[in-house]
């Protein structure tokens, strides 16, 4: 068996591997073990608990003045991706008259517990091996890896709260006592996130106090945020729902004129639970005392390493596979509810179909695989992405996979009925079956890591 053989062999089964624990989650909701209800409650803890420690330990341990440059290159990189699926999704939408929610899918692909599980799994079948750096392990080596996913993944939660469809969704999902609803005359304590509702006038264009896309007849949780999924509306409705950061109070938060409101809630979008985690990894990765206290052995004066260090990182750990259970359990619940629904009315859309699956599976990967391999053989190892191979190899692959799930309950605060919803969910079902193709976008990156080497 030759060499690339052996490599793309290697790769769909880890990418197999990934595709049985989705599925894994599926079984568990047909059996009656899990349910809709159970992942949601699964889904907050991860993202409030166990990614904002996986964040801090892997960040702050592979993080020092040294290699600062490889993560501001990451965080350019993740905005410049974003950006330009953004803007395919915009073109796609307004020239080729695709649905509005074609942007998100395009915009958010799965770059947490996805890339990290199938890093996870490359590393077992040994493939990644041929790009260490002298001595160092291939475990060293995999950690590096999954800091730099991470950081990717970071700007994406950033922007998925600041300029996506803001709201509660299968990742922060609401508890069980948050289903009260605005119309409800309970006044919500300060310090729980209050919505008020005003005049339900449209107003165009929008302004500062101009609220977002909300469907008609559809009651919102307290905590819900409600935010445009269109960019450019033909038909935009507007309502004029105000909330506000759970540290101001109401009175104070009335005396500041619309415009400060705007961006105070702007700004305070991008403070959730992963970006904390981060920037705490960070500040301890970058302050060589708390590095030594968090991260070195305990006879190096690692005083916090072997009890706390360790605990987050036990946590941390937990959220690798947890979340993919998770979308295991939404594809088979959505899959059961389109069955009960019209079917001719949820045939899945071809057209818009395959341009999702293009651009994620194809476009991107040629783009990716194209641009870094250009950057470094252009530059060489002392360019500005330097000479760590794993760094160009998780580049390559960061803006590729399948949506995230997110884009479900995305389109749940837009103005689209069920049957978007019904399409949306077998659009995301037939994208994780199709993953393990990934295997050829892991050999491609592979070859043409090693080849810059």
């Amino acid at each position: 068996m030759g060499p690339l053989l052996s490599s793309f062999v290697a790769a769909v089964q880890a990418s197999l591997s990934v595709l049985l624990v989705i599925s894994y989650g599926g079984i568990a909701a047909k059996l009656g073990l899990l349910n809709s209800q159970h992942g949601k409650a699964i889904s907050k803890i991860c993202v409030k608990m166990f990614l904002p420690a996986l964040l801090l330990v892997q960040i702050g341990s592979e993080l020092h003045f040294g290699s600062a440059n490889r993560y501001l290159i990451i965080l350019l990189w993740a905005f410049i991706c974003h950006l330009i699926s953004f803007l395919i999704g915009i073109f796609a939408h307004l020239v080729f008259g695709l649905r509005d929610w074609v942007t998100a899918a395009l915009m958010f692909n799965n770059t947490t517990s996805y890339p990290l599980l199938l890093i996870q799994s490359l590393d077992a079948t040994g493939i990644l091996s041929g790009l260490t750096r002298g001595d160092e392990s291939t475990r060293a080596m995999i950690e590096r890896a999954k800091s730099y996913f991470l950081v990717f993944a970071t700007v994406s939660s950033c922007l998925t709260f600041a300029v996506g469809p803001r709201l509660i969704d299968t990742e922060h999902a609401p508890d069980s006592d948050d289903d009260k609803t605005i119309d409800e005359p309970d006044e919500i304590p300060d310090g729980e996130g209050d919505y008020e509702v005003a005049d339900t006038t449209p107003t165009w264009p929008p302004n500062e106090e101009t609220g977002l896309i909300s469907p008609p007849n559809r009651q919102r949780s307290r905590h819900e945020s409600v935010v445009a999924i269109t960019f450019f509306p033909s038909k935009p409705k507007f309502t004029t729902v105000k909330r506000r950061p759970w540290y101001i109070k109401r009175v104070h938060w009335s005396d500041l004129s619309p415009r400060m409101q705007w961006w105070l809630l702007f700004f305070y979008d991008f403070l959730n639970a992963p970006l904390l985690g981060a920037v705490l990894g960070a500040i301890i990765g970058l302050t060589p005392p708390l590095h030594r206290a968090f991260f070195a052995k305990e006879y190096d004066g690692g005083i916090f390493t072997a009890w706390l260090t360790e605990s987050w990182k036990n946590v941390g750990g937990l959220f690798v596979p947890l979340p993919l259970i998770v979308a295991g359990i939404s594809l088979y619940t959505s899959y059961q509810e389109s069955k009960e629904g019209d079917q001719s009315r949820t045939a899945i859309p071809v057209a818009t179909t395959a341009f999702i699956l293009v651009v994620r599976f194809i476009l991107w990967p040629v783009v990716s695989i194209g641009v870094i391999y250009a950057i470094v053989h252009r530059d060489g190892m002392n360019g500005i992405l330097g000479s760590d191979p794993i760094l160009w190899f998780a580049m390559m692959l960061m803006p590729t996979g399948p949506p995230a799930m997110k884009l479900i309950t995305m389109v749940q605060v837009s103005d689209a009925g069920p049957d978007d919803e019904r399409r949306i969910a077998k659009i995301l079902t037939i994208s994780y079956i199709i993953s393990p193709v990934l295997a050829l976008t892991v050999v491609g990156a592979l070859r043409a890591s090693q080849a810059a080497m």
